[in-house]
């Protein structure tokens, strides 16, 4: 990455950029005058309706070499497992192993074409629903950009560093840090080899920060730790593919310029990064373990209030310190669909099982929680203060909505068949002499 890559801090607020070697390329006091500076083109993206509310109201301008009209007509093509096709109903409780990467030099596979879906709900078209993707990529994309019509991408890196370039800049993407590309921002992604990680697709609205309620003012992820990419033009006259998810499936079109001319950009509808390790946070100091929603990172609200299209909530490490307390996650049964994935180390309610690379998926009502192992260990523990989920970043896309399996997830060699055995072992410990 350039060294001299800087980044405008902020969530959900104005932005401007310019790219140093055009001062003044941004307009003053107007967005689309008559003749732009340094004879550039004025186009805007609306990710929301003109006439949403101030308050929600996300578009930017760009400033560049030329529009996106210019390029020819797109072509539907096929793709190997990105699909809104997930018919395939299971209630039972499903656990993948780490998705295999591709590593043969000779078959280069980059990140569009390594996009494969696992599960989803809902329908693009009628813009309600979610998907889950997982990417495993080996190769850059060369000449080509990426952009998705249907929904915003929140992208969980767990193996390799994604090296990102949008029209609005260049950002880098490391395991433990998540970036959010949003509907219809062109993207391309440089990979330094063998790389893996999970994606959470939301067709409704947009993800941002959950209210503090009676947490008060700080806490969670702070605004000011959201990172935005400063504007940095490609001023190219090749050929590019540009490739665009559009109803679950692909398109591809050519252009003879690059994608990433935008020399100055004006907004509040930006991709941005956040790192994990800023997260401050919350728990019980008293008694009993707190429901996993004060974890929450980025939420996706429906127009139910309190209910979430999609939530992102991340386990970082932190203090345990209940008193006569059943520490780990409690057995459960959920009216919502709860996936969970891995970035690395060992989650502390399944750790011999639950693989970095891997997920699991619980959806409506089926019932979940410590395996055998970890459930006789924290009943019987000495319960001191303790630090947990060191070395360890797991995390949860949880939604309202009952997902259905793809073709590709249901029938993967990954797929742990024997995963339901890991509470066969529980005891009946039921004295009907107990005593108060």
């Amino acid at each position: 990455m350039n060294k001299e890559l800087k980044y405008l801090s902020g969530f959900g607020n104005e932005f401007a950029s310019e790219d140093p070697r055009c001062p003044g390329a941004l307009p003053v006091g107007q967005n689309n005058p008559q003749k732009c500076p340094y004879g550039l083109y004025a186009e805007q993206l609306s990710g929301t309706a003109f006439t949403a509310p101030r308050e929600e109201n996300k578009r930017t301008w760009f400033y560049r070499i030329k529009p996106s009209v210019c390029r020819g007509l797109h072509e539907r093509i096929k793709t190997n497992n990105l699909t809104h096709e997930w018919k395939i109903a299971d209630p039972n409780p499903l656990r993948w192993n780490a998705f295999d990467l591709p590593t043969r030099q000779d078959l280069p596979v980059d990140f569009v074409e390594g996009l494969h879906t696992l599960c989803g709900a809902g329908d693009s078209r009628s813009r309600h629903g979610v998907a889950i993707h997982i990417y495993l990529c080996n190769a850059s994309m060369k000449n080509s950009a990426f952009y998705n019509s249907d929904g915003d991408l929140l992208i969980v890196p767990q193996l390799g560093n994604l090296l990102i370039t949008t029209e609005f800049g260049k950002l880098n993407c490391e395991p433990n840090e998540i970036c959010v590309i949003q509907q219809g921002m062109k993207f391309s992604v440089n990979v330094l080899g063998p790389s893996r990680g999970y994606i959470l697709e939301v067709f409704d609205n947009h993800f941002q920060l959950p209210n503090l309620g009676p947490i008060g003012a700080n806490g969670l992820a702070a605004p000011r730790d959201f990172l935005t990419p400063v504007a940095h033009f490609e001023d190219l006259e090749e050929e590019f593919k540009i490739h665009c998810k559009y109803q679950g499936e692909l398109f591809v079109s050519t252009q003879n310029h690059s994608p990433f001319d935008v020399v100055a950009w004006h907004g509040n509808y930006v991709p941005y990064k956040y790192n994990l390790n800023n997260f401050m946070v919350i728990n019980s100091v008293s008694f009993d373990h707190c429901d996993p929603s004060i974890f929450t990172v980025l939420t996706c609200p429906s127009l139910k209030p309190g209910t979430a299209i999609a939530d992102f909530v991340i386990f970082p490490p932190r203090w345990s310190v209940q008193e006569n307390t059943f520490r780990p996650p409690y057995y459960h049964r959920n009216c919502m669909s709860e996936f969970m994935g891995l970035i690395k180390g060992r989650y502390e309610a399944k750790e011999d099982g639950f693989q970095a690379g891997g997920g699991s998926l619980h959806t409506m009502m089926t019932p979940h929680g410590p395996d055998v192992k970890c459930f006789e260990s924290a009943s019987n523990a000495d319960l001191k203060p303790e630090k947990i989920a060191e070395g360890t970043m797991a995390f949860m896309f949880e939604t309202s909505l009952c997902m259905g399996l793809t073709s590709w997830a249901a029938e993967s060699k990954k797929l742990d068949t024997n995963y339901y055995n890991c509470w066969k072992g529980l005891k009946k410990y039921f004295n009907g002499n107990f005593k108060v």
